[in-house]
This record gives C-alpha cells, structure tokens and sequence, in this order.
C-alpha cells in the first residue's frame, strides 16, 4: 500500500480571495477534505468529485468531533495511501492546534506538509483599520489566547504582566467569553483605563462588524451590541485610527445582505462582485445545471457538423456543455471547419472566446429578439443551416424569427436546468430566519423555482424582507407573472448592470 500524506492548510480569515494559491492547488488534488467550521463554502467547490469531504467543525462551545479522533481520522486516511488535506481557519500553527496535529502525524511516521495561512488578527486588523504596529506608538505585537478559563490554574495567562506594557499592542483570540475578566486584570495590572480597545467579529466578511472603545468600556459596549465569537479584540494606542482608515465598511453595500438564485455552477461570478462591495451573500441555488445532450441527438449533429452555417449559443452555459462533448469526440479545433458564430451576451462571449473562436455576431442588447434581429441583418439566413446550442428551457422566439427568415434551424439542448430542493439547504434556514436586503434573480427559470418554493423559503416574522432585483425584460416579465414586485432592473442584461443596480437601489443616503 502506498503512503499517503497529510498537508496541514491554513485557509484564511474567512475572505475567499485571502486563500493562498498554495492551498487552492493542495485542495484541488485532495483525495480527502478534512475542515472546519470558518472554512468558507465555495473553498469546498475546488475539490475533484471524487473527492471525500470530512466535516469536523469546531466551534466555541461545539466539537462535532473531539481533537484525539481529528487527528486519528488523519492517521487513517494517510495509513491508506490518501492525500489528505486538513482545514484550519486561519493558520494552522496560530491558535490552531496545528502543532498537536503535527506531532501526531510525525509520531506515526506519517508524511506531512504546514501550508500557512492569513491568521486572523491580521485579517481583522486590516480589515477594520486597525495597523497592528505603528511605528510612533506601537512597536511590538502579542497573540495572546483568551479561551482558558480564568478560574482553572494551570496554563492560566497572567493578564496583569501585560497591563505596565508600553508601544505594545495586544490580539487577543478567543477572548469574548472572557473580556471583563481581561479587561479587569489589565487595568489591575497597571494599564491605563482609558487605552483604546476594540473588537472585531467575523473579519474580512460582509458580516463583519466592529467596535471600539477603552479598555474599560469596550465589555459594556460589547454586551449592548451583542458581539461574540469569532472574533480578535485588540487593545493598544494602534486602535485610535480605526475611524480614519477604516475603509472596508466603508464599502457601498457593507452591512447589506443579498441572496443570489444561480446555480452553484454559475453564482462565483456574481458573488465575488456582490462581497467586492462589502455586502455578505446567501446563496440560494434554486436551479442545478448539468449536461443534458441526448446522444443520438449527438451523433446526428456531428455527423453532420460541416453542413451548418452559423452556430449560435444562448448563455455560458450552452458554450460550456457543448465544448466538452465537441472535445470529447474531436482532438482539434480545426475541425469546425468555416462555421461562422454568434451569441447572445458578454458572458456568452467571453466563453466562446476562450476558445480562441470569433464572434461574428452579438447585438448589443442581450436578448433573444436582438440577436434574431442581428443575424437577419447580416442578409446570410436564406436556406442557411443554423445550429442553436441551448439548453431544455429555451425560449421559441428565437427560433420563430430565424425560421421566418428562411434559414433551417436545429436544435441541439446540450444541458438542462432542474428546480432543486432547499428544504434541508444551510443557506436556505439562514434566509428563512434572518431574510436579507435584496434578492437577485438572473433567469426566468430562477423566478419560477422561486415561486415554486415558497413554501420551503417563507420567512419567518421577524426576518427582513428584501426587495428583488432583475438582470432584465425577460426575467422581469417572468417576476411579474408569479407576483414578485420588480424593484429594480438592470439597464442592460449583465452582471455588471445588475450589481450597480443594485447598489442604486441600496445605497444609504
């Protein structure tokens, strides 16, 4: 049997894009995903299917498997020649129990690698405009963990030794359960009560909330606003200049919550704009998109490939299903032959693109009326064979006003769109209980799947109710008919009109 090895990852703060390129490829590779509970979601999509993903999270106050069978289930997976990689927020060496990991990996004779990863005090403090060191009045940093229990006595913190410190500045991890005690023993201690303090929860997501005070104040301030784990609390001079640099909840959509409705294949787009703005996402896949082509209907469209004239595709998502079957069967992209392409939409155009292939038509609305209108306008449909690369939804116009121009045209549904089930969806009861600022709809698919949950999706009483948002006419269209108030509209059908749409609509005045 071959021997395995355990690469111990550090995954960040929480921010997808704090990941390093290190762990993205490790994760890509894993036979077997160890993780924990701060372990953003769509990390987990990186993983190959075949991939077995092992949810360990821990928690304050929660294990959903103690540390000695973690580290077990390690020695298992490596003994049984896996690559496994093992998850930890933030670094695994800070806080982390990386070490105790470590030892028993070497003390099993298991190979192993330490990926580092953001900890998160250096993620808060960036994130809230908090520089850990200044060169005037903080020239030393101190992690410090505030989790033991102050009334047990061994590998108890003595927080008086800290509170004489000069041009220091303390973070302080897994402290909130215990911040009055802290603050009591650091002012004890001999640290001024008035040394500015503040909080951190949940730093670099658009959940992110911060808080800053003294040492004296900052556990009453905490308690009224109902802070708690995760979160670094740091205590030093450095805190002053939270208010003038503290750029991220500054951001245009900070503090907002928005529900994305795109499949999981095709919501990364929207998301990573939507949290560049500082809002936090709930997604909300009502529809799944897989590869749908019918392999007759495969065969007869290949066999025939070299008689049609143009090709045309719909979405990204027709490009993608339609590219893995043409790669499938063919080693060359030559083998288009003199096909002549056009498309609807930027997205649409980028895939295609990334074939190296070029569009030959693309009107500047995206819709399936403009892009009839375009190819007419070209004066090339008479008698001419058109390929409409679609999926099992598709819209007849398009298809109406090419046959009214005399071309034949046939249909190749290369994927297919089905409703899915968010009963038992994580993200679903986050959206039920707390509810959101704007919901984002990019399909008409989307609105009916939408509709057709409600039940499943019904807030409860106290939840906020958002207003949605339509990426265009026809998805607006499709709000209407099911009874969904459209309160705003992208200008132009694309992510990048939807999203400014959307921060119109939720700008604060």
């Amino acid at each position: 049997m071959p021997s395995g090895i355990v690469y111990l990852v550090g995954a960040g703060p929480g921010e997808l894009g704090l990941v390093t390129l290190r762990a993205k490829e490790l994760v890509e590779r894993a036979d077997v995903l160890v993780y924990d509970y701060l372990v953003h979601p769509d990390l987990l999509r990186w993983c190959k299917p075949e991939c077995e993903q092992k949810y360990v999270g821990k928690k304050a106050g929660f294990h959903a498997l103690p540390q000695e069978e973690i580290e077990a289930l390690l020695v298992k997976f490596a003994k049984a020649g896996k690559t496994v990689v093992r998850l930890k927020g933030g670094d695994p060496f800070v806080f982390g129990r990386g070490g105790e990991e470590a030892r028993t990996l070497a003390k099993d004779g298991i190979r192993f690698e330490v990926v580092p990863g953001v900890t998160a005090a250096l993620a808060a403090g960036a994130y809230a405009g908090i520089p850990l060191t200044h060169r005037n009045t903080s020239s030393s940093l101190i992690f410090l963990t505030g989790h033991e229990d102050p009334k047990k006595h061994e590998m108890q913190i003595d927080w008086r030794s800290y509170g004489p410190l000069k041009n220091t500045t303390l973070a302080i991890y897994m402290g909130m359960g215990h911040l009055k005690f802290i603050s009591e023993e650091l002012i004890a201690g001999g640290m001024k009560a008035d040394t500015p303090a503040a909080v951190v929860q949940w730093a670099s997501l658009g959940r992110q909330r911060s808080l800053a005070g003294t040492i004296s104040t900052l556990p009453a301030l905490v308690e009224k606003e109902k802070l708690s784990s995760p979160a670094i609390i740091f205590v030093g001079e450095v805190v002053r200049s939270h208010d003038q640099i503290d750029w991220f909840e500054h951001l245009p959509l900070f503090g907002r919550r928005v529900a994305i409705t795109r499949s999981r294949e095709q919501s990364s787009e929207l998301r990573e704009k939507v949290e560049a703005l500082g809002a936090e996402v709930i997604e909300l896949p009502l529809i799944r998109v897989s590869a749908g082509a019918d392999k007759q209907t495969l065969a007869d469209i290949f066999l025939e490939f070299g008689s049609y004239d143009w090709v045309v595709f719909t979405s990204a998502n027709g490009v993608k299903y339609f590219f893995n079957e043409y790669n499938r069967l063919f080693d060359d992209i030559r083998s288009l032959g003199l096909l002549r392409f056009a498309c609807i939409g930027e997205a649409t155009a980028r895939a295609i693109s990334e074939h190296r292939i070029k569009i030959e038509c693309q009107p500047d609305k995206a819709t399936a009326e403009a892009l009839a209108d375009a190819l007419i306008a070209t004066e090339s449909l008479d008698s001419a064979k058109v390929l409409l690369v679609a999926g099992n939804l598709n819209r007849d116009v398009l298809v109406t006003k090419l046959e009214e121009a005399r071309a034949i045209v046939d249909i190749f549904p290369v994927y297919k769109t089905e409703q899915t089930d968010l009963t038992q969806e994580p993200a679903a009861e986050d959206f039920r209980e707390k509810g959101a600022d704007a919901i984002l709809f990019c399909s008409s698919s989307a609105v009916q799947n939408f509709s057709d949950q409600a039940k499943s999706l019904q807030l409860r009483a106290d939840a906020k109710r958002p207003v949605a948002g339509s990426i265009g006419p026809q998805t607006s269209e499709t709000m209407k008919k099911v009874g969904l108030p459209v309160a705003f509209e992208a200008k132009t059908p694309s992510l990048d009109a939807l999203v400014e749409a959307l921060v119109q609509k939720l700008k604060r005045a």
